[in-house]
């Protein structure tokens, strides 16, 4: 299966689609469409509970409503619009068959200015009032049937949602149906755990500590600043966002440059659900937006999911950094140990198993995942080369294609990988290649590294690098792309010196026929990452477990019930017995919107 890497082509044909695929449209009424047309989401914004609309047509007219303008646009395009005839570059023996991939306009996003940033922070702020303001105050009970509406409201925004996930992202349809419901199934599972009867932090039952008697509730915060990653700008905010809500925090989300038009088509279900300011939207520069509203000392938490050089810049720029609660899900370089006892004869069935683990572990949506595996470690000699050219074999027959894309006898599977969100992180992935290619590392699988449609596409065939070593940049930069490293071990001790001298310690897993030597690594990764997997790929399912990581992967825990602790104090009412009757408390929990009891 080895290919040599001079010989790949920089850009290949996209074959014809296959019958019965088609192109969606994200419409009004949530409907599928086959029509090939992109969608287009008009530039929005949310503060201090009004939807702002403004967007310039293509004859230049402007529309604009009422309340602050943003009068700086910036177009959104989509990462894969069907063109017309390749560009020249193609190398197929068919190429009148050819379609070149081109970006489209597929939306507009506002670019805040810095004073328009921090009118936004007076909104929040206006809304948390120091604790005092209609969201914080209201009871829990309340809170929640106020997201439970707002879920009803997103719901109905489901297949507009779905399409832009497949055109601004490339995630398939499949995967981008499984973030939205995945969504709403966390949100769920989170309201059904605080009505838990025995979640002492959320019920209404007094605790007893000899003659003192406690009603201990969480509350929040303040004002929570929120970023969310592109990759998964709706399920990965969201599990920061909705806990943070619930808990009676205010919000100020910023929308990420890519990945953020899915944000615009909630905006009407936040306003129509929650009172205003309770969140507001951002959308432009970073730079320009976020360290001036940090700088104030007004933020009082931090929702980070993405690079730990921006995260640790913004972190730095408050006034008081210790007194901002900081939640940081950050980069990985998740390894898989390919163990000796895979490669007896007799483990064939095993082996196969754990190759379909890490190629399915190391390319979902394309690799673009924290949880991804990111290093393959095997034997040195045959083993890994053998661990090389079987992942190299199933790469081959992975479909590769536009998100909607279908494949098969029955059109019933999706493209498996798609097209990357920029040519920037095309240009990534190549400088990664042609570093380890230069430094002896070969692509085993044909094609791989190449750019199907052109040169203006970013849909590329995902690179099996072998060997990988450890003066090459892939052996420890995360790539977070189509790119699967194998690199071979000596003794065990390269593996433990590897997670070790690392920077990262979110996830491993462990491939194993008996088990043979994984107690070792069990105890030494125990104390080095967050989630050791055992034969499986690495992932933050299910969401009732601890998601975690060490280092420079995480700062705080994500789940279901550890999200709400985040983003919440504990708060105690209590009291001596024989210093209170008993009908002042009554009088008090009947009055009090803190203590409301959920039921």
């Amino acid at each position: 299966a080895e290919a040599d890497s001079s010989a790949v082509p920089t850009s290949i044909c996209l074959s014809p689609q296959p019958a019965g695929s088609t192109i969606l449209v994200a419409v009004e009424s949530g409907d599928e469409s086959s029509s090939s047309a992109p969608p287009f989401v008009a530039g929005k914004t949310l503060v201090d509970g009004k939807v702002i609309e403004a967007y310039t047509a293509t004859d230049g007219t402007k529309k604009r409503e009422e309340g602050m303008q943003v009068d700086t646009m910036a177009d959104v395009l989509g990462c894969c619009s069907l063109g017309g005839s390749n560009d020249g570059t193609d190398t197929d023996d068919n190429a009148e068959t050819c379609q070149a991939l081109q970006p489209v306009v597929i939306g507009q996003s506002p670019q805040f200015s810095t004073e328009q940033s921090l009118e936004v922070l007076g909104a929040a702020r206006e809304a948390w009032n120091g604790g005092s303001g209609e969201w914080p105050q209201m009871s829990l009970k309340s809170r929640i049937e106020a997201i439970e509406h707002f879920v009803r409201e997103l719901s109905k925004q489901r297949e507009a949602i779905v399409t832009v996930l497949m055109w601004e992202i490339g995630k398939n349809r499949k995967d981008a149906e499984a973030e939205f419901d995945r969504t709403v199934v966390f949100i769920r599972e989170v309201i059904a755990a605080i009505r838990m009867p025995d979640a002492a932090e959320y019920n209404d039952e007094w605790q007893h500590v000899g003659s003192t008697r406690a009603f201990v509730r969480r509350a929040a915060i303040g004002i929570i600043m929120c970023l969310g990653p592109y990759n998964y700008p709706l399920n990965e905010t969201y599990a920061t966002l909705i806990p943070a809500l619930l808990m009676g925090n205010v919000a100020i989300m910023k929308i990420p440059t890519i990945g953020g038009l899915v944000h615009s088509l909630t905006m009407d279900a936040f306003a129509k659900t929650l009172p205003h300011g309770t969140i507001n939207f951002i959308s432009g520069s970073g730079r320009a937006t976020m360290p001036p509203l940090m700088e104030t000392g007004m933020i009082d938490g931090l929702a980070f999911i993405g690079g730990s050089k921006a995260a640790d810049d913004l972190i730095q720029t408050h006034p008081q950094p210790h007194r901002l609660k900081v939640f940081l899900q950050l980069e990985a370089k998740n390894p898989a140990i390919f163990l000796p006892d895979l490669f007896a004869t007799s483990e064939e069935a095993a082996l196969d198993h754990v190759i379909n683990e890490a190629v399915s572990g190391g390319l979902s949506y394309n690799g673009q995942r924290c949880t991804a595996l990111k290093i393959m470690f095997a034997p040195k000699g045959s083993d890994a080369g053998l661990v090389a050219k079987r992942i190299a074999e199933k790469v081959e027959s992975m479909h590769v294609g536009l998100p909607w894309q279908k494949f098969g006898d029955n059109n019933k599977s999706y493209s498996q990988i798609t097209p990357l969100p920029n040519l920037k992180r095309v240009a990534y992935m190549k400088k990664l290649i042609d570093d380890a290619t230069s430094k002896g590392a070969k692509i085993m699988n044909k094609n791989g590294g190449a750019i199907v449609g052109g040169s203006e596409s970013t849909l590329m065939v995902p690179a099996v690098l072998y060997p990988v070593t450890s003066d090459m940049d892939l052996y420890k930069e995360e790539q977070f792309g189509p790119i699967v490293p194998v690199a071979e071990y000596d003794s065990m001790e390269t593996v433990l010196e590897y997670a070790r001298e690392g920077i990262y310690g979110q996830q491993a897993s462990i491939f194993t026929a008996k088990g043979d030597g994984s107690s070792l690594l069990i105890d030494r990764f125990a104390n080095v990452f967050g989630k050791i997997n055992i034969n499986g790929s690495c992932g933050r399912s299910p969401d009732s477990l601890p998601f975690s990581g060490r280092r420079s992967s995480a700062m705080g825990v994500m789940s279901i019930t550890e999200a709400l602790r985040e983003f919440s104090v504990p708060t105690i009412v209590s009291y001596k017995e024989g210093n209170v009757a008993n009908s002042v408390i009554r009088s008090i929990e009947k009055e009090s919107s803190f203590m409301e009891t959920l039921v």
